[in-house]
Formats: C-alpha cells, sequence, structure tokens
C-alpha cells in the first residue's frame, strides 16, 4: 500500500466503489473499478469525438493503474517539480490512457477536456503534445520517438545526479511503448545505446498485444522481443497484462536492477472488456460504436446510458495514492533548502542559467578558420559559462569538432562526464538529446555531418514542435566537403531544414559569426537551434559584433545591386562585389545567416538591409525558397543537382561559385 493511502474498506458494488469503513482496504476492488473507469472514458472520449485510438487505453488500463498508485512518484499539484519520475506514453495514438490518468490523478485535465478530446482548443489532442504544467513529459505520436527520448531522460536523471546528488537527483523514468514502436529502428538505436550506459532507472513497459492497424503482428513481427533486449543489455520480464499482482511484482524487480534498463513484456488485450472487438484490429483506431460501448458498460457494471462516469471514490483512491509524490516532493524541498552552498549554487546555474556571452577568446582574430574549427575553439568557454552543456557526435567528434574534455566520456562508470558517445546512430542521438532537452538542467547538442541530418530529422522536427531547447550542430555543410563526394555533399537540407517552423537554422559566415551563432543557441529557450558549420576555411571578415542576432545585415553598402549570401558564400559575395565595382557597378553585400530571425524583425529593417536595388543570391546548395529574398526577378546562384567528387576549389570553380564567376553572372544580370 502507497505511503499516506487512506484505509477503507471497499467492495464493488453494481459497478461502483463502496466505503464501508476504515479497518481494511480492498486494492483490489478499488484498483478494479480505477481500470473499468479508464475503459469506459476511452470509449466514451473516442465515441464523442468519432476519432481515436480506444483499444490500447482499454488494454492498458491494468498496467496504467498499477504503475500510477503504486509506483509512480508525481506532485499533482506541482506537475513540473523537477525531481519527480518521467512518465512517456511512447505509444501516443492511445492518449486517452494518459489524459484518463491525468484526470484523474487530479492533474489539471478536466472532464470538459476529456469530452472535448482531439477538439479545437483542448488540452486533449489526438497525441499527448508537451505540457509540464498538465503532466505532459513530452509529444508523442511519432513511433518509436517516445522509446528514444525517454532514454534520454534517464541519461540526464543518471548524469545530474552524479553531479548534484541522490538527495537533489532521485527518480525514475518509465515509458509504455507499442510493437510498432520496437517495429521502428529507432527503438533498436536507443536501446544499444542505453543498455550500453546501463541506465538502470529506466523501466519500459511494453504493451504486447500482437495487434496492428493491419492485423496479428505475425504477418510482420516475429522478433523475440525479450532476446533481443537481453542482447543489447536490458533486463527483461514477460507477465499476464491485465494480472496486477503480477505487473507490480515485475515493475518491483526492475526497479531492483539499477545497473540494466528493464523491458516488462505484457501480455495484454486490445480492446480488453469489448463484447465482440476485443483481441481485434478494429478497436485499435476506430470508435467501438453505439452497441458495442453498451456492451461493455453492461459487462462492467456501469450504466449504459451514462457517459463519461467516475464514481467519486474513484478520484479519492488517486488523490490518496498522489499523497506519494506529494510527500515526496515536500521532504525534496527541505533537501534542497538544507542541501551546500556549492550544490544550491550548482542547481541554480543549471536549472535557471544566467544569459551566456561568448568572448570567443581561442579564437585568433584574423586567421582564416573553417566554421566548424571556430565553433570547436569555442567548447572550453561554453562548457565553463554554461555548466548544464552536454553532448556528443556520432562517431564524429573529432570532425565536428565538438568535445567538451578531452579523453573523458560519459559511461557506465563516469555519469559526470559531459562528452556523450553516441556511436553511429544519429536517429537515437536526435530522441536522446530532445530527451535531455525537456527533462530540464541540462542544456544538450548533438553532432554530426549535415548531410546525416536526414538520418536524424524526426527528432530535429520533433525538437520543433516541442519547442524543446535541443541544439544541432551540422558540420561539413555544402558540396565543399569536397572529395567524399555527392554522397556526402548536401544540397537540399537548407531549404529543407528552414522549411521547418519554429528551428532557426543559422549557417555562420566567420569566426565571429559562429561566436554570435552559439550565443543564440545557448540561450535561446523555447525552441531548438541548428547550426549549420564549413568544413574548409573562410576568411575573417571583420563583420560586426551582433549582426547574427537580427537574422541578417549589410556587410558593405551599395546601390546597383543587392548580393545576398550565407556561411562560406558571403567572402565569394564580397570579393565579387569588389570586382564589381572596379567596373562601375555597385554592389550591396548581405550576411543572411539565419532566415526565420530575419523574417521576424520589423519589415522596416528587412526593407533597409534588403535595399530597393536588383537582388541576387548566393549559397552552395538548392536555391529553392530563395525567391523569398530576391523576387521572382531576382537572380539566384546556387547547386541544384548534387556535387561531385573533387577538391573544394575545383568544386567551386566548376560549379560557378568563384568571386570572379559570380561578378559575371551579376554582371550579366544587371545587362540583362
Amino acid at each position: 500500500m502507497p505511503p499516506g493511502l487512506t484505509v477503507v474498506r471497499a467492495t464493488i458494488a453494481g459497478g461502483t466503489l463502496a466505503a464501508m469503513g476504515t479497518e481494511n482496504f480492498d486494492r483490489a476492488a478499488a484498483e478494479e473499478l480505477a481500470v473499468k473507469t479508464i475503459r469506459g472514458l476511452a470509449m466514451d472520449a473516442v465515441q464523442k469525438a468519432n476519432s481515436g485510438h480506444p483499444g490500447m487505453p482499454m488494454g492498458m488500463a491494468d498496467i496504467a493503474v498499477t504503475l500510477w498508485t503504486r509506483f509512480l512518484v508525481v506532485d499533482p499539484d506541482d506537475p513540473a517539480w523537477p525531481d519527480r519520475d518521467r512518465f512517456v506514453l511512447s505509444n501516443g495514438h492511445g492518449s486517452m490512457l494518459l489524459y484518463s490518468l491525468l484526470h484523474l490523478a487530479g492533474f489539471p485535465v478536466s472532464m470538459d477536456d476529456i469530452r472535448s478530446f482531439r477538439q479545437w482548443g483542448s488540452h486533449t489532442a489526438g497525441h499527448p503534445e508537451i505540457d509540464h504544467h498538465l503532466g505532459i513529459e513530452m509529444t508523442t505520436g511519432p513511433l518509436g520517438q517516445g522509446f528514444g527520448t525517454a532514454v534520454g531522460m534517464a541519461l540526464a536523471e543518471a548524469h545530474l545526479r552524479e553531479r548534484l546528488g541522490a538527495d537533489l537527483v532521485d527518480h525514475w523514468t518509465y515509458a509504455f511503448v507499442s510493437d510498432g514502436d520496437l517495429m521502428e529502428g529507432i527503438s533498436y538505436e536507443a536501446a544499444s545505446l542505453a543498455g550500453h550506459f546501463g541506465l538502470g532507472r529506466l523501466v519500459y513497459l511494453y504493451d504486447d498485444n500482437q495487434i496492428s492497424i493491419d492485423g496479428a503482428t505475425t504477418i510482420t513481427f516475429g522478433d523475440d522481443v525479450p532476446g533481443r533486449f537481453e542482447a543489447v543489455g536490458w533486463h527483461t520480464l514477460t507477465v499476464d497484462g491485465h494480472d496486477r499482482e503480477a505487473i507490480a511484482q515485475a515493475i518491483a524487480e526492475a526497479r531492483s536492477v539499477e545497473d540494466r534498463p528493464s523491458l516488462i513484456c505484457c501480455k495484454t488485450r486490445i480492446g480488453k472488456g469489448a463484447p465482440n472487438l476485443e483481441g481485434s484490429p478494429k478497436s485499435h483506431g476506430s470508435p467501438l460504436g453505439a452497441d458495442e460501448i453498451r456492451g461493455a458498460k453492461e459487462a462492467m457494471g456501469f450504466d449504459p446510458n451514462t457517459d463519461f462516469f467516475v464514481d467519486p471514490a474513484v478520484y479519492e483512491f488517486f488523490s490518496q495514492a498522489m499523497e506519494r509524490g506529494r510527500e515526496a516532493h515536500a521532504a525534496w524541498r527541505q533537501r534542497l533548502e538544507a542541501a551546500p552552498e556549492d550544490k544550491k549554487a550548482l542547481w541554480a546555474q543549471l536549472h535557471d542559467p544566467a544569459p551566456v556571452r561568448l568572448e570567443g577568446r581561442a579564437i585568433e582574430p584574423g586567421k582564416a578558420m573553417a566554421t566548424r574549427a571556430s565553433s570547436g575553439a569555442l567548447f572550453p568557454e561554453i562548457a565553463e559559462k554554461c555548466p548544464g552543456f552536454i553532448g556528443g557526435a556520432a562517431d564524429l567528434a573529432e570532425s565536428t569538432k565538438t568535445v567538451i574534455e578531452h579523453g573523458r566520456l560519459f559511461s557506465r562508470t563516469d555519469r559526470a562526464a559531459r562528452d556523450i558517445p553516441f556511436g553511429i546512430r544519429e536517429h537515437a542521438m536526435g530522441t536522446i538529446v530532445n530527451g535531455m532537452a525537456v527533462h530540464g538542467g541540462l542544456k544538450p547538442y548533438g553532432a554530426t555531418f549535415f548531410v546525416f541530418s536526414d538520418y536524424m530529422r524526426p527528432a530535429v522536427r520533433l525538437s520543433a514542435l516541442m519547442k524543446a531547447p535541443s541544439i544541432w550542430v551540422w558540420t561539413h555543410d555544402s558540396v565543399f566537403l569536397g572529395e567524399d563526394g555527392p554522397t556526402h555533399q548536401p544540397i537540399e537540407h537548407l531549404a529543407s531544414l528552414r522549411a521547418m517552423p519554429d528551428l532557426w537554422v543559422i549557417r555562420p559566415a566567420d569566426a565571429n559569426e559562429t561566436r554570435q551563432a552559439w550565443e543564440i543557441a545557448l540561450n535561446r529557450q523555447d525552441g531548438p537551434v541548428g547550426l549549420a558549420l564549413t568544413r574548409q576555411n573562410v576568411p575573417d571578415l571583420g563583420l560586426p559584433a551582433d549582426g547574427v542576432s537580427r537574422g541578417g545585415y549589410v556587410v558593405r553598402d551599395g546601390s546597383d545591386v543587392t548580393l545576398v549570401a550565407t556561411g562560406s558564400e558571403v567572402w565569394v559575395a564580397v570579393e565579387a562585389a569588389a570586382a564589381l565595382e572596379a567596373e562601375g557597378i555597385s554592389a550591396r553585400v548581405v550576411s543572411l545567416p539565419c532566415w526565420e530571425l530575419f523574417f521576424e524583425q520589423p519589415e522596416e529593417y528587412r526593407k533597409q538591409v534588403l535595399g530597393d536595388a536588383p537582388r541576387v543570391s548566393i549559397e552552395a546548395a538548392s536555391t529553392f525558397g530563395w525567391e523569398r529574398i530576391v523576387g521572382e526577378d531576382g537572380l539566384k546562384i546556387g547547386i541544384d543537382h548534387f556535387g561531385a567528387s573533387a577538391p573544394d576549389k575545383v568544386i567551386a570553380e566548376k560549379f560557378g561559385l568563384t568571386p570572379d564567376a559570380v561578378a559575371a553572372k551579376v554582371k550579366e544580370f544587371i545587362r540583362a
């Protein structure tokens, strides 16, 4: 029995829980009513919306009630309390399960929200959308994302506990996962890393109902799931997912194994309780229908004519179970107050960081540097000024220049290290970075070659959707990486990522812009930032100290034509402008490192920067989208084809991206 649970005698009578005194507590009866209530809410909400997935909430209700009322440590009165347990519904299509739990447990999810499932303005979207103040830890729905992100939450807990001590950081991460999560390749990547790092405070409960949308999973999925997870270092158990005592024993055993993450395979029946559709794929993604719901409610002992029924005793049962979290929260507050001053100071620096201002003291003025190199030169200063800075690369740290402390890596034996060896797992790296970001207390990054942002795109998109402050470091940002050839040369990636809402993509032109880009990335709290950095050296252009913050600015004034460039093409534009000036053509040069920030500026500023002259864009990438800057009649100089294997200077010459080639094209454009 959880601490703080009021002792009452209860019986099931006509579908309700009747309190009969205070000598004993019939937990089985209380849980049974709670389980049936969740099934009823799921059926009713999906039916009313005429849209949704009732089968999973009905099938996992026993597991959910067991975890939430016996183990989960959360505080409905302060859902964002930092040392709460994390609960992730990776199979987010079953969102009514989470909404029902939050409502019954006293979180700010009202019955009106339940009744407004999947409707405009409700907190109960079709798939859970992150809102820590409601108790929703992350946005889920794209299968596998919750699986990987929860690994990041567990990694954050392990790292912070090592640095701050178990008195201040001592929580667990739980996730519900489905067949779909395990079929997605991300689950293997993330599970492999979690097992390798021995993230023992990570417990997944697998809804093994053997049903997917197209039918029985046997048509496509025959994995030995426990064997697969044991092979990558997990502790596994298999239980009847409707036997709550067995589920509780399995969770307790999983919690006793702190050197490995645990997967509990729960054998369940989708649509449990539906008289005709239990175990059927028809209960997966469609309303059950009025007749089926009537039959299910009658079998549960509920009034079939009453929708959204909750016996008051169920609220009381959940409320008393939540006392465990309220008491734990109060005790944690006392420990935080009594903590040593150095720990309290570090806690504040991690959870309420001051704005970061970088001096770039390791960067030599006037020196030509690849922006990946000038980025790497900032890392010691960033690590010093941003205690929560943590991350790593997909087996490319030496190439991406993203090393915080040479010779020290996060591992089973060094949880406090801030360099994470993600291995060649871009997709998992993305989700784990997101998990650390939404966990709180850390400022995480993940790094790889820009072309391989394709492998992590689902996680990047989710970081933007969640407005998570993840940092993406993408180096080797153009065809100028050279000899590796077109497989490694990004073409469409800038245009594609600029199309993603709420992601700021910054492509700095030199070391000074790189420093500014990092300041922006470190200080942004309401969304992700992607840095696109060069492999090849670029000259120090002596650019203004704060131009990047406005997205774009004038580098060189002129009146006949405006050359707009990003990154490694800014110096090309500057030299092309000088060549044009020698022929009597006055060319303005604009550096446009971040489109998103530029379009946030007042229209007057944007017009002032771009001027009234004809416009030319210069970028070693797809020209798609540049009409937003130069207009339909402007000239777009870029690469609308794949690259080639050759040294970077040869590529620049062959693809017309030298200063002389650009100047010639601009001169022809003006004359035309």
